[in-house]
C-alpha cells in the first residue's frame, strides 16, 4: 500500500519561512520524481516544484528563489523549504510520486497539508 504522508503546515507570517515534508512508503521511492503542488480555495491545483529521480529540479515562477525543494532517498523523504513567505502562497500543500512505466505514467497523491501565511 503506497502512502505519501506531509508535515510542517501551519500558520506563518508574512516574510516567515515553513519546511513541509513527505515521507513516502510502499514504492521504490528513489526511482520517483516527486512534486509539490499547492491548491489555494476557488483555484487549480498547480505544481509548485519538481525533483526527478536524476536530481534535476524545477520550480514555478511564483516560488522561484524563494522556495527549495530536495529530498533524502535514505529516509524516502521530500522537503520543501519555503522561505519569505507571501498571503497568496496560502494553500493546501500536496506531495506527488511521479514514475512512467512501460504501461504509462503512475502518480501517488498525499493527503495535503495547510500552509497559511497571514499577520
Amino acid at each position: 500500500q503506497v502512502q505519501l504522508v506531509e508535515s510542517g503546515g501551519g500558520l506563518a507570517q508574512p516574510g516567515g519561512s515553513l519546511r513541509l515534508s513527505c515521507a513516502a512508503s510502499g514504492i521504490n521511492f528513489s526511482r520517483y520524481s516527486m512534486l509539490w503542488y499547492r491548491q489555494a480555495p476557488g483555484e487549480r491545483r498547480e505544481s509548485v516544484a519538481t525533483i526527478t529521480f536524476t536530481g534535476s529540479i524545477k520550480y514555478s515562477e511564483s516560488v522561484k528563489g524563494r522556495f527549495t525543494i530536495s529530498r533524502d532517498n535514505a529516509k524516502n523523504t521530500v522537503f520543501l523549504q519555503m522561505n519569505s513567505l507571501k498571503p497568496e502562497d496560502t494553500a493546501v500543500y500536496y506531495c506527488n510520486a511521479y514514475k512512467v512505466f512501460d504501461g504509462g505514467p503512475r502518480d501517488y497523491w498525499g493527503q495535503g497539508t495547510q500552509v497559511t501565511v497571514s499577520s
